[in-house]
């Protein structure tokens, strides 16, 4: 399809002066296909998932079309989440920040409702909510449709899954007989056509077709495995590719929690999302990761929706989805805003098939990818200290070190000899890599053998409580009277610590360890590091 331009829409100035200032020049498909057909006033079908510029499809038009001059509600987009709420309110908003007077509110669930009372009163042409919170809001009058002339529906079958249905039919049946509707939806199921049907006139299906709908930018692969392999393999993949932020897609909530609690006793920076949590708790977790605090998400496709964040640059499919179309949408979260990224899938037994109809539906080879070894983990880590060593040498802070490196030169050692010397040691006493017994043994029975050489501690304090890692070495070798060189890996977060030690270090400590830093504590076993 060829390219489009913004300022062939002929668009007032003040928007497409938004539309410049957020970076916008080319349309994207479906921006191209919809923005026509929405600024006729016609309904229609829009099937985009999030990251392809879908919100801007909708939030474009009402600008245009809605009167700056009157402060009532002319426009009321619904979305499944509050988080999907606030952010396409902000899109919206960013978009007409130069055409004075439009007013665009969120009113979702989670928040005061008083609060959005008294801007709702203030007035508004845009309303963006929750199905539940907008519905609470029409049954007390704070909500008033009678100027409503476009409605959207973004995310539609996330809000079918979600069990919104009543709710949307209750908002549809309070708005005006004479408006545009708007339904968009990452996938096309027989239910959200038949809803639609009820609701809308002579409706333009604008549907981007597979090949457009896969992102050039990432690199997909798929790793054949069997099941128990899995989180090591994931593990693997995470240390060799070091990614900022990664996605890790779960097909079931209780896969997500186990996954979860494997990754975070490994040391890794991981939370998850699933819908079985509350709101409060989902704005806490994607604030984290938004921030970095974690950079590894575990998610089911549900509770992934609405999710927009520009710098993941992996995303695993853990378990691989039902749904081709599932599938595209979650590769749709990484390669944004121009960067590349990487989609690896984990296949398992008749997961072949699957990914047979996955590869017909996005018109895509999907390359097989040996399973990550022993040296590749280690080629990574040289590489990885080259890259310190050059650091260090480029800040030129050597200090005491170079008189050292002087004394040995006087002895007659070549500056080769030492530095190739001090590399080895290094390599040799702090190249733990946390896999490295991995490759010696199956992925079978030997397992179990192996986790019992090392066992890993839970400690119920963490750095919230003022607790170091020299604290905690202190409270093990003082009071627990264990040896310092039988202890391994200190992992400290706010309000617990892990630590590895060999089993009968383990065992004493759990008998003899009950204070550290003055405070009370509890030492058990956690689940054994894999």
């Amino acid at each position: 399809m060829e390219k489009r331009r913004f300022e062939e829409l002929n668009l007032s100035k003040e928007l497409q002066m938004g539309i410049s200032d957020m970076g916008f020049e080319e349309m994207t498909p479906i921006q191209a296909k919809a923005i026509p057909v929405v600024l006729e006033g016609k309904d229609i079908i829009g099937q985009a998932q999030t990251g392809t510029g879908k919100t801007a499809s909708f939030g474009i038009p009402i600008l245009e079309l809605v009167d700056e001059d009157s402060i009532k509600i002319q426009a009321l987009i619904l979305c499944p989440t509050r988080e999907l709420s606030i952010q396409v309110a902000d899109e919206i908003s960013k978009l007409g920040k130069y055409k004075e007077g439009i007013r665009v509110l969120a009113v979702y669930g989670g928040q005061p409702i008083e609060r959005q009372i008294k801007a709702l009163k203030k007035g508004g042409q845009i309303v963006v909510g929750t199905p539940g919170r907008v519905m609470d809001h029409m049954r007390r009058k704070t909500i008033r449709t009678g100027n409503i002339r476009m409605i959207v529906l973004d995310e539609a079958d996330e809000m079918f899954d979600m069990g919104f249905r009543d709710d949307i039919e209750f908002v549809m049946q309070q708005l005006p007989a004479e408006r545009q509707t708007i339904f968009f939806s990452a996938t096309m199921p027989k239910e959200i056509i038949k809803f639609a049907s009820k609701y809308q006139r002579d409706p333009e299906i604008i549907k981007v077709i597979p090949k457009e709908l896969t992102v050039p930018r990432v690199e997909q692969a798929y790793f054949e495995l069997d099941e128990h392999m899995k989180t090591e393999i994931l593990s693997r993949l995470l240390d060799i590719y070091n990614p900022k932020l990664a996605i890790v897609f779960c097909n079931t909530k209780r896969k997500v929690d186990e996954l979860v609690a494997q990754l975070q006793t490994r040391g890794y920076f991981a939370d998850g999302l699933h819908g079985d949590l509350r709101q409060s708790q989902r704005d806490r977790v994607m604030a984290k990761f938004r921030t970095g605090s974690i950079d590894i998400l575990v998610a089911t496709d549900v509770a992934a929706r609405g999710i927009d964040v520009d710098d993941i640059d992996l995303v695993i499919n853990y378990d691989l989805p039902q749904d081709p179309e599932y599938y595209v949408h979650r590769i749709g979260r990484t390669a944004r805003a121009g960067r590349e990224g990487k989609a690896f899938s984990f296949i398992v037994g008749r997961d072949k098939n699957k990914l047979r109809d996955i590869q017909r539906y996005t018109n895509t080879k999907i390359a097989r990818k040996d399973l990550p070894t022993l040296k590749d983990m280690e080629e990574l880590s040289r590489v990885n200290i080259l890259e310190k060593i050059k650091e260090e040498i480029n800040k030129q802070d050597f200090g005491k070190y170079s008189k050292m490196v002087d004394l040995l030169i006087e002895e007659g050692f070549t500056s080769f000899d030492i530095a190739a010397v001090l590399l080895k040691f290094y390599m040799n006493e702090n190249l733990n890599l946390k896999h490295r017994e991995l490759d010696k043994v199956d992925f079978g029975r030997s397992q179990a053998k192996r986790s019992q050489e090392i066992t890993r501690l839970y400690i119920n304090i963490g750095s919230k409580s003022g607790i170091r890692e020299r604290h905690i070495l202190a409270a093990l070798v003082k009071d627990g009277g264990v040896p310092k060189d039988r202890v391994g890996e200190i992992d400290i977060y706010d309000k617990f610590t892990f630590v590895d030690v060999d089993a009968d270090s383990a065992k004493q400590l759990i008998k003899r360890l009950k204070r550290i830093k003055g405070r009370k504590v509890k030492v058990e076993v956690s689940n054994p590091r894999k």
